[in-house]
């Protein structure tokens, strides 16, 4: 399979390349790119069966952004997502693009040459959920969606009685949420906590 390399991470393209090499019977590198503005001329031009996007390229372009134009567009070519960050709803996004693999660079046991291996055999890989990073005295993992949505919204900027309207909610519902959430992390300032999310990068509100 002819492989198109997205990364602006020089480090991670070289590793990626490594993997291609060391499975040359398989796998052929196209073309290692820094920005996923640029992946759908490699597809055009025909040149390309299977994508290791970035989440976050150069030019601020977004992996998952372009994977679903491509997957779209090209739905033969087997895109994998792959990452650093173990923000909450990258999995879901990129299971919604139509794409078949995801892969964490610094997270799981899972090696990259194993998960193309069984994409190219038309297999769907996916972990089975984003790492878990503390947060506080709690784990990222013990946070449901509806939690995860609102502190979303609260880091971008939103009130609680802003917060309700978007989710279709009660101001006392939001209350309550945010309630629980500073008793699982023990933290007693609502900001504090919303901010520990963004450090840990499990919230990301520039990448669509």
């Amino acid at each position: 399979m002819r492989v198109l390399i997205v990364d602006d991470s020089r480090q991670s393209r070289f590793y990626m390349q490594s993997i291609i090499a060391e499975n040359s019977a398989a796998f052929q590198l196209v073309a290692a790119i820094e920005s996923a503005a640029n992946a759908e001329m490699y597809c055009v031009r025909g040149l390309v069966d299977m994508i290791l996007m970035d989440v976050c390229t150069a030019d601020n372009a977004s992996g998952l952004a372009a994977a679903e134009k491509i997957k779209r567009r090209f739905p033969e070519i087997a895109v994998i997502m792959v990452t650093s960050m173990p923000e909450h709803s990258f999995i879901k996004k990129a299971r919604e693009a139509g794409c078949e693999g995801f892969w964490y660079k610094e997270y799981g046991d899972t090696e990259l040459s194993e998960v193309m291996a069984r994409v190219a055999a038309g297999e769907t890989v996916y972990p089975a959920s984003s790492p878990a990073v503390r947060i506080g005295i709690a784990s990222s993992g013990e946070f449901s969606d509806r939690e995860y949505e609102i502190i979303r919204l609260l880091s971008e900027g939103c009130s609680r009685q802003e917060v309700a309207d978007k989710l279709f909610i009660s101001p006392r519902t939001v209350r309550f949420y945010i309630e629980e959430m500073k008793s699982k992390t023990g933290y007693t300032d609502t900001m504090r906590m919303v901010s520990d999310f963004i450090e840990n990068k499990l919230i990301i509100n520039n990448i669509k």
